[in-house]
């Protein structure tokens, strides 16, 4: 795919491609050469930003000028990922080509950049690292000060400390979410108050040079107050049980992991542990996702992924517990799979 001309929108690819992004740009890759066409509010930072050798066009219609630059292409055929566009613009964009012929691979530009080169799991290890400790500070903050508070002022003040004041970008919105709210596994936040006993799921992210992490802890408040570690200790027998069985899962997925095994397989060994207690209709999401310019991407941990895992992927592994109106459960570490298997970041 990445041999032939592509044509890309999504911020990730453009950043990927080119070194820089905006919210109003096409960036086209042919011929050797790479094209990065945006409006005049963006053109003073892109060109003090692409990569040498990118070519920064202004452009008034960036529909019409990349159509321009598609014309100058020795090859008659581009890559494009439907996803990224609008019917219009898709539309707009193929009128007066029809001498070319546009390849549509949804994901293609993800699975280009699928395996990590050592410089970005370097980043997405300061990325883990900063998360790490930011979930650490987070948890002193609610021992202190948290109890009493709702959902959504937690939720707020959470991202205080995954930000570090703003200095840090965060890789999505944080979910933290309550006893009986976290049996829902993207959770909204509610008025519900974290109390002394309340069991707390909280699911966040930090970036680090545009490179994502991802992590969930699910933790016990109790009289030492909360900690974001895996060991956890529930006083609720129930409880306990289902962690126990979470974690059994978390760290049979990571063990398992190896080069050259389908991404089902992996998505396998958690369910087969999860399921094999009798929780499987508990379990009601995918084993893990790809991390890196994108929260989710390449490849997906799931039932139905075909994607041959290969050394310098990186991903996640979260199996799950959701017990409708009472608790939730979700461990969750990113990983990357080296020849002697899997890494935790």
């Amino acid at each position: 795919m990445s041999k032939i001309p592509f044509i890309v929108k999504s911020e990730s690819a453009q950043f990927y491609e080119t070194g820089f992004s905006c919210d109003n740009a096409i960036a086209l890759i042919f011929d050797g050469q790479k094209h990065f066409i945006t409006d005049g509010r963006y053109t003073i930072e892109a060109r003090e930003n692409v990569k040498s050798g990118v070519e920064v066009i202004e452009s008034e219609d960036l529909i019409a000028d990349a159509r321009k630059a598609l014309r100058l292409s020795k090859e008659k055929r581009c890559a494009i990922d439907p996803v990224e566009w609008n019917v219009k613009d898709y539309v707009n964009l193929r009128n007066k080509l029809a001498d070319f012929t546009f390849r549509e691979r949804a994901g293609f530009h993800q699975k280009l950049r699928a395996v990590k080169s050592e410089k970005e799991i370097a980043l997405i290890t300061g990325a883990a690292k900063d998360n790490k400790e930011a979930f650490a500070a987070f948890a002193k903050f609610l021992t202190e000060r948290g109890e009493g508070m709702s959902e959504r002022e937690l939720s707020f003040e959470s991202k205080r400390f995954l930000s570090d004041a703003g200095k840090r970008d965060l890789s999505f919105d944080p979910i933290f979410a309550l006893d009986s709210n976290a049996a829902k596994p993207h959770a909204l936040p509610s008025g519900d108050r974290l109390r002394v006993t309340s069991t707390i799921l909280f699911d966040a992210g930090t970036k680090c040079d545009r490179y994502c992490s991802d992590r969930t802890r699910t933790a016990i408040f109790d009289k030492s107050g909360v900690h974001f570690e895996i060991a956890q200790k529930f006083d609720d027998p129930n409880k306990q049980k289902i962690y126990d069985l979470v974690l059994r899962a978390h760290d049979a997925a990571i063990a398992a992991a190896k080069i050259g095994m389908k991404a089902k397989e992996l998505d396998f060994v958690a369910r087969k542990t999860i399921t094999g207690a009798g929780y499987g209709e508990t379990f009601n999401h995918s084993l893990g996702h790809g991390v890196g310019l994108d929260i989710h991407e390449q490849p997906f941990i799931n039932k139905r992924g075909d994607t041959v895992l290969e050394e310098g992927m990186v991903f996640t592994i979260e199996p799950g517990i959701y017990i409708a109106g009472e608790f939730g459960v979700r461990i969750e570490d990113i990983v990357v799979l080296e020849k002697d298997g899997a890494r935790v970041l």
